[in-house]
């Protein structure tokens, strides 16, 4: 079983990926759907992370600190950060957001490393649908200093089209010229499924109707 079969696996096993009649928060009919808040372990999150982990290795992307956007994303980019350490031998520091920002204490919207100017980026992140969040913290960290988003590291590619009728993913490669990384696509999914089973034919439907270029 490959790396990429594996991972699917181990999503079903944790209940985040599932399959049915969903609707998205675009309202989109959807036969599947990932739900990241499932992972609700040790095991889960420690997993996840080496996953996370091997595939910034993999990407060859040079960095300064990661950032996980509130909420589900503080985990991810935690136990990316733990990961790298305990795997690959890579101390790196981490930081998040506070969806609201505070005015005593440390104050400020961000906690963890604080980002100067200088410094690459990369984002942790779930599954991107249409892009909005990724793009909000983009102008909360350019806000904070004079930093470069270097890249972006996500769960599932659901292969959909945005705005337009590139892939959400390939809209925010053009527009923000951040390289993206997803661990599996929605494709290779469809790939794992046995032959004939009804699953096949619900997702090359929906891919038909809403994918993106």
């Amino acid at each position: 079983m490959n790396n990429k079969a594996e991972f699917i696996d181990f999503m079903i096993e944790a209940g985040v990926l599932t399959f049915g009649d969903f609707t998205t928060k675009s309202g989109r009919k959807t036969p599947y759907f990932v739900n990241t808040g499932n992972y609700k372990t040790g095991k889960h999150i420690s997993v996840l992370g080496d996953y996370y982990a091997g595939l910034v290795v993999s990407s060859g992307e040079q960095y300064n600190a990661l950032y996980g956007p509130a909420y589900k994303g503080i985990t991810l980019a935690a136990a990316t950060a733990a990961s790298l350490y305990r795997n690959h031998d890579i101390d790196i520091p981490y930081f998040f957001n506070r969806k609201e920002a505070k005015d005593h204490g440390e104050g400020g919207s961000l906690i963890g490393y604080k980002p100067k100017d200088g410094d690459k980026i990369i984002i942790i992140e779930d599954v991107v649908t249409a892009g909005t969040a990724v793009r909000e913290s983009l102008q909360l960290l350019k806000a904070v200093a004079d930093i470069k988003v270097t890249a972006l590291f996500v769960s599932v590619d659901r292969m959909e089209r945005g705005t337009g009728e590139r892939t959400t993913l390939n809209e925010l490669r053009d527009e923000q010229g951040i390289n993206v990384y997803p661990i599996i696509n929605a494709r290779e999914i469809i790939d794992t499924l046995p032959k004939g089973d009804e699953r096949i034919a619900k997702m090359e439907e929906y891919l038909t109707q809403y994918a993106g270029v």
